[in-house]
């Protein structure tokens, strides 16, 4: 029922900054749950935000929280990923994620909707 569709990801050095975009198409996203998740090949997929679709509460996995901002636009049935001071660390590729509800989560078990994933590489 929903589509999404991750953009915005590239190579970029180490201390710099990326904002991938995840639109979401098929139906309005407003009331659920986001998440974003990344994954390396050699690792599970990983959490590393997401913002209830109710109050648009927020929380982060501890190696990007004061780096990474989590948002969405509601008019534009957009969720975003704000990267700042990006570091070796970081590169994976990135997966935006939707839950038909409004309870965030760090699980990836309990989203219902998946993007592609968009690749960040960032060098030193």
């Amino acid at each position: 029922q929903v589509q999404l569709a991750e953009s915005g990801g590239g190579l970029v050095q180490a201390g710099s900054s990326l904002r991938l975009s995840c639109a979401a198409s098929g139906r309005t996203i407003t009331g659920n749950a986001m998440g974003w998740f990344r994954q390396t090949p050699g690792k599970e997929r990983e959490f590393v935000a997401c913002i209830s679709g109710s109050s648009g509460t927020t929380d982060y996995t501890a190696s990007v929280k004061g780096r990474f901002t989590i948002s969405r636009d509601n008019a534009k049935n957009t969720l975003y990923l704000q990267m700042n001071n990006l570091k070796v660390e970081d590169t994976a590729v990135y997966y935006c994620a939707s839950r038909t509800y409004w309870a965030r989560s760090s699980s990836p078990s309990v989203y219902d909707y998946w993007g592609q994933g968009i690749q960040v590489t960032v060098s030193s």
